[in-house]
């Protein structure tokens, strides 16, 4: 329903668009001899037809003028592919932008996480230690075990040292780990 409702406005102002060309042409036949002339009902929509014509010539040929000029204008400044070089003039153009308009704090830490150091060190960490499935697994195990051992150490008697969290991490850590490389061996792609 909302849709017909559009499409009838899309038609009324292009209708409307068409019309005032030739309202004005209309206008200037009354002031040349030719307005004397009666016209039948076919010369009619055969003006009123070229009058769309032209005027959805001249409206495509404008759109295809400023879209010539913005894209000249977005492919004026580099030409081929973006090099390596080219690539961390603008990230570090972006950065420098986007941190001055953050307060002193803020711009102090995004200079720290963002030091190509760290940054490096993140990657690193998060394709090898850091993965999310062996962290989920890690905290996955260690909360059953961890449930489980409290409450056997509870039921015998046995007081926890406080480690068996951990190491029930650890052992989840390993199994989560594993499964990633498995999978990575298997498919052949990353998560």
């Amino acid at each position: 329903m909302a849709n017909n409702q559009e499409q009838l406005k899309n038609e009324q102002e292009n209708t409307s668009e068409v019309i005032k060309p030739i309202i004005e042409k209309k206008e200037g036949l009354v002031e040349t001899p030719e307005s004397t002339v009666e016209l039948s009902p076919r010369d009619i929509e055969a003006r009123a037809e070229k009058a769309r014509l032209e005027a959805l010539e001249t409206a495509v040929s404008v759109e295809t003028k400023s879209v010539e000029k913005e894209s000249s204008k977005s492919h004026s400044s580099r030409r081929g592919p973006i090099n390596k070089k080219q690539h961390e003039k603008s990230f570090k153009q972006t950065m420098s932008q986007v941190q001055k308009e953050l307060p002193t704090s803020k711009r102090v830490f995004s200079k720290v996480i963002h030091n190509n150091f760290v940054e490096k060190t993140s990657d690193i960490i998060g394709d090898t230690v850091a993965r999310p499935n062996a962290l989920f697994a890690g905290a996955f195990v260690a909360f059953i075990l961890t449930i489980l051992t409290y409450t056997v150490a509870k039921t015998i008697g046995y007081t926890l040292s406080g480690f068996e969290t951990i190491a029930a991490f650890i052992l989840g850590w390993l199994i989560g780990i594993s499964y990633d490389y498995l999978r990575l061996l298997v498919t052949g792609k990353k998560s």
